[in-house]
């Protein structure tokens, strides 16, 4: 089944504001700039869509949905970019992960392109 991903949202950095540059778009082909350095603080939170990309605000101003009505699913991990380390050799440390959550692991052999 071909997934979408919500373009209306992205990741975002978090400093001294919560929701603050950089905008960290969750699709290929975006116009999102710039190299992420050590100490800086992001979040990942990608909207899944089974059907269109495209979604909604119902008019509470917070709940949004698919315009097709399909099932979408959404998940968000705080991520802090570290120093490549001998002890921390992926250069990030998730900061919200769960104890025993298992993690993602970067594959270049699995894109699909």
């Amino acid at each position: 089944r071909k997934c979408s991903v919500v373009r209306t949202y992205c990741g975002h950095g978090i400093g001294e504001l919560f929701h603050t540059v950089p905008n960290v778009p969750h699709y290929a082909k975006n116009k999102a700039k710039g190299v992420m350095q050590p100490g800086h603080i992001f979040t990942v939170e990608p909207m899944i869509n089974v059907g269109t990309y495209r979604d909604q605000t119902w008019p509470d101003n917070w709940t949004a949905v698919t315009m097709d009505g399909m099932c979408s699913a959404q998940f968000e991990h705080t991520v802090l970019v570290t120093e490549i380390t001998e002890e921390n050799r992926k250069g990030y440390e998730i900061l919200t992960m769960r104890e025993n959550e298992p993690e993602m692991v970067w594959d270049a052999a699995l894109l699909q392109r």
